[in-house]
């Protein structure tokens, strides 16, 4: 009998999950999706272990652990404390024969590391102390402090100097350059709601990186570190656009010691994997540590076919699973280029840069494409073009310029619509327009609004609720402080409109789920959004304190799940179907409590803690 291959639970099925699953086909690498049903990872990969749902939904986590060996990541914005619990307890599954059990699951990239990553300003600080060259920084106060704070940052590094956002900055979000005193009261206004960080302001020469694989044994001890080939990367927009390897006119002395930089921050970390270095190289020759994801990045998409032997996707698998790695990483070409697929003002804008690469042909170079099955939209990650050659990187930088044109043109293209398009656009929204999901571009059922962008990540448990249930919705920007007027006109809209729900997210102060109630007959159901202070108890309490006549259902900090499933309990009073899926949510909800409480009465109290692992 063949022995029992493992199965990987992968968190998030982006493009980055689409290539691990690609990746993993040729070796019959089991890989099970937590994610939406036609993500671009279920595109190209058939499994029984799915699960449909967000992988930001702690329960929804558990369902994939219970059918996995080991969980890892697409993306490092995961509920940490969920992983912790399940590195630390195992999780209960179900046996053949009715019993349940606690199965241990092991979580690659670790949990620490997660969490971790997910404050940059820690991230930094915590390798500071360990030695690794970073940007001078220091933190900067929150609320009536702030401005205060950035002036002593701005005392102290002079201008130009950096805020950023602690969490959930990416693709250059959450960065906001002071210039000058005159940017301070604006960066309070757009910030204000952030923990932030101050940095001092850094003159590169560009940007490298270098992917790096990680290695440890069962008991977290670190085995090897292997480094990839260093690469230099151009970002424009804020965006990564191309990746060049080797780096342009970069000694070799300088690519070393980016190697030597990049694994002496991952030997920091826990956990097995790839983790993926960002670095400045000053004008002075040094190298600036910049920031560390702990999963396949897109500065290693290149190495699909640079290294194809062991690309990062590859690796990740090769490295999790503890199986044989290469002593060291050497390219089979010489040279590379990736330039990122962006989506362009219009949805077909790529498709003659796309055509183009499919052309492209020459004897000492190859052009590989790579869709991402997504749609297209403005600046949006929809693929990447890899070219490879065996001559130098000017010599490949010199082919690939029809493609770097066309590129050019793309981008140039999208700022023009931008400017021209979208700020109408966004001004006609604060009429009472909003943005829609693909499901639901007509007949919206429910509207989830929130007071600001940051309040997105937790609202996205709601999205993955209303899509399993098949509830058609759309979403908006509504601040009851900063667009009033706007506010008052969508809620008074809504119904007329066919609204039937309205779901509200704020932080803070939390008036916008409480304004809205006053101003629409529709149920309203506020989300308290956990902000810098408080832990989110006073958004709570400002949205569950409505006086008398203005009533305001209100969930738990941070609980959109609950939020959409109380939206769709209102709806299923009047929409049979949905009564019907609610009632098969709860009978299955009913089954699982249960299971446990079999287990339970069968081997006793002391047994079940112990497998549990709280003995």
């Amino acid at each position: 009998m063949s022995p029992k291959r493992p199965v990987v639970g992968l968190l998030g099925g982006g493009q980055l999950g689409r290539m691990l699953c690609e990746s993993g086909a040729p070796i019959d690498a089991q890989i099970a999706v937590l994610d939406a049903e036609n993500c671009p990872a279920k595109q190209v990969n058939n499994n029984r272990h799915h699960v449909t749902g967000s992988f930001k939904d702690a329960a929804k986590i558990r369902e994939l652990a219970a059918n996995c060996d080991v969980l890892t990541v697409e993306i490092e914005h995961i509920e940490t404390e969920v992983l912790e619990e399940i590195d630390a307890n195992g999780v209960q599954v179900c046996n053949a024969d009715g019993t349940t059990s606690i199965k241990k699951v092991a979580i690659h990239p670790s949990w620490k590391t997660l969490r971790l990553v997910q404050n940059k300003y820690e991230q930094k600080e915590y390798l500071r102390r360990q030695g690794i060259p970073i940007a001078e920084q220091m933190a900067i106060e929150s609320g009536d402090a702030m401005l205060a704070s950035m002036e002593e940052a701005s005392e102290k590094f002079g201008f130009p100097w950096m805020l950023k956002a602690r969490k959930d900055s990416y693709d250059g979000r959450g960065n906001f350059k002071v210039s000058g005193s005159a940017d301070l009261h604006r960066a309070v206004k757009e910030f204000g709601h952030f923990s932030c960080y101050a940095e001092k302001w850094v003159t590169s020469e560009l940007e490298l990186a270098v992917m790096v694989i990680r290695t440890e044994d069962d008991g977290g001890r670190m085995k090897r570190v292997v480094p990839y080939p260093v690469v230099e990367t151009v970002h424009e927009d804020n965006i990564c656009s191309k990746v060049f390897m080797p780096p342009r006119n970069v000694p070799e002395t300088v690519c070393k010691q980016a190697q030597k930089v990049a694994t002496s921050v991952v030997e920091k970390l826990w956990g097995r994997g790839v983790f993926a270095v960002e670095m400045f190289l000053t004008a002075e020759g040094d190298i600036i540590f910049n920031e560390c994801a702990p999963r396949p990045h897109n500065s290693g998409h290149a190495s699909i076919e640079s290294v194809p032997y062991m690309s990062q996707f590859k690796a990740q698998l090769t490295a999790i699973l503890d199986e044989p790695l290469p002593e060291v990483l050497e390219p089979h070409v010489a040279s590379s280029i990736m330039i990122n697929i962006l989506g362009g003002a219009n949805p077909d804008s790529h498709l003659p840069l796309v055509e183009k690469a499919k052309s492209m042909y020459g004897n000492r170079t190859a052009v590989y494409v790579h869709l991402y099955g997504k749609e297209s939209k403005p600046s949006r990650k929809i693929g990447h073009i890899t070219l490879t050659g065996f001559g130098s990187i000017s010599e490949l930088e010199e082919f690939a310029q029809p493609l770097l044109e066309a590129t050019d043109a793309i981008r140039q293209e999208r700022l023009q619509a931008s400017s021209k398009a979208l700020r109408p656009q966004a001004a006609a929204a604060a009429t009472g327009g909003s943005s829609k999901s693909k499901a639901a571009k007509s007949n919206p059922l429910v509207l989830v609004t929130m007071g600001s962008d940051s309040d997105l990540p937790v609202l996205k448990a709601a999205f993955d609720i209303l899509n399993q249930f098949g509830v058609p919705w759309e979403v908006d920007i509504t601040s009851a402080h900063r667009t009033p007027s706007k506010m008052a006109q969508v809620a008074t809209d809504a119904a007329d409109r066919g609204i039937k729900v309205i779901i509200a997210a704020a932080g803070g102060a939390a008036h916008l789920p409480g304004m809205l109630a006053a101003y629409t007959p529709l149920p309203v159901i506020g989300v308290p959004v956990k902000a810098t202070h408080l832990d989110g108890l006073d958004s709570l309490l400002s949205i569950v304190q409505m006086p008398r006549g203005v009533p305001t259902a209100t969930v738990a900090i941070n609980n959109s799940t609950n939020a959409a499933l109380l939206a769709i309990r209102f709806l299923g009073a009047f929409i049979p179907d949905l009564l019907e899926k609610m009632k098969r949510y709860q009978s299955e909800m009913e089954r699982q409590v249960k299971d446990k409480a079999t287990t339970l009465r069968d081997i006793d109290v002391d047994a079940y803690l112990e497998k549990m692992g709280k003995k």
